[in-house]
């Protein structure tokens, strides 16, 4: 125990006073350190074993994803959406496997695996607006890449959810601040964090394709289906005025590393009919997993509630 805490803790935790239940968060900020120590190539490859094995076990993980993609591709057969649950379960085994290098890398490690960045145009088109931009993330690809390259090359805040382990918590905020990203937690604090950095023509960062909490979402479509959708970027897009542009960073085979997206978002996401906007913004969304669908997160349970009050999970 000594010898971890030594190796993993020192410098970023205080480890006086250790309990039982802390072990759980020190053991993840362990695992991140080892992921760290591997080559992207070895990374990906023991993420690639573990979504295979997670595929062959056909457990909660497989069950959900299976059913996502089955709601969403209708028009593929059998054999095409076990294959693309396959491969989408071996692309989130991917992320996993990379997370070390999105939180621990530095930033000049990190930048070098980005081979490629394009339609850029549209941030500066935005920025120059002077209302600032709302830069939609959604669960494709590897988003802490995504956000990694905005801290390099704008002023950001990010908004994210602190996670129930304050050893983790602790690490994000650190370490996806390294390159000058400022957090919001999703909180009425993280919200006003947000306007203000609107209000200053900076970018704002948001990953819109989770479930809302209850009270805090309105139902929108999202691949034909209703999806419980967060009105907060809705609201902040008719509030500011902001331009919205998406993006995503595409996993390259052979850990070649990343090439990143820009892309614009409709109109009607400043729309104040929140239906219009939270439609729009699902709908960029939609765009930019058409575009790599196996590498998306569809083990999530994007459809969990359901507008006449059931569950589909």
């Amino acid at each position: 125990m000594i010898l971890f805490q030594r190796v993993f803790l020192i410098g970023y935790f205080d480890v006086k006073g250790f309990h039982v239940k802390h072990f759980k968060g020190w053991l993840s900020v362990a695992v991140l350190y080892l992921l760290a120590a591997l080559p992207l190539s070895l990374a990906q490859k023991l993420g690639e074993w573990i979504g295979s094995r997670i595929y062959r076990k056909k457990g909660a993980s497989y069950k959900i994803t299976q059913k996502n993609i089955e709601l969403c591709f209708p028009e593929l057969d059998a054999a095409a959406k076990d294959d693309l649950v396959k491969k989408s379960l071996v692309e989130t085994g991917k992320f996993a496997g990379e997370m070390g290098m999105s939180w621990i890398w530095s930033s000049d490690r990190v930048a070098k695996k980005i081979r490629k960045v394009h339609n850029e145009e549209v941030m500066a088109e935005g920025l120059a607006k002077g209302k600032g931009v709302i830069l939609i993330a959604p669960h494709l690809g590897n988003w802490e890449v995504i956000g990694l390259y905005l801290s390099m090359h704008y002023s950001i805040t990010s908004m994210y959810r602190p996670p129930k382990l304050e050893q983790m918590d602790r690490l994000i905020k650190k370490k996806r601040a390294r390159m000058g990203s400022k957090m919001a937690p999703a909180n009425v604090k993280g919200v006003r964090m947000s306007m203000k950095a609107l209000k200053a023509g900076e970018v704002l960062g948001i990953l819109p394709d989770q479930e809302a909490d209850k009270g805090s979402g309105i139902f929108a479509p999202f691949f034909g289906q209703e999806a419980y959708s967060m009105k907060l970027l809705p609201q902040l897009a008719a509030q500011t005025g902001a331009a919205v542009v998406s993006a995503y960073a595409k996993r390259l085979p052979g850990a070649q590393g990343f090439e990143i997206f820009f892309q614009r978002v409709p109109a009607q996401i400043n729309e104040k009919d929140l239906l219009v906007s939270a439609t729009a913004m699902n709908a960029a969304v939609e765009t930019c997993v058409r575009e790599i669908p196996e590498q998306y997160q569809w083990e999530y349970k994007r459809f969990q509630h359901r507008s006449d009050g059931s569950r589909l999970y």
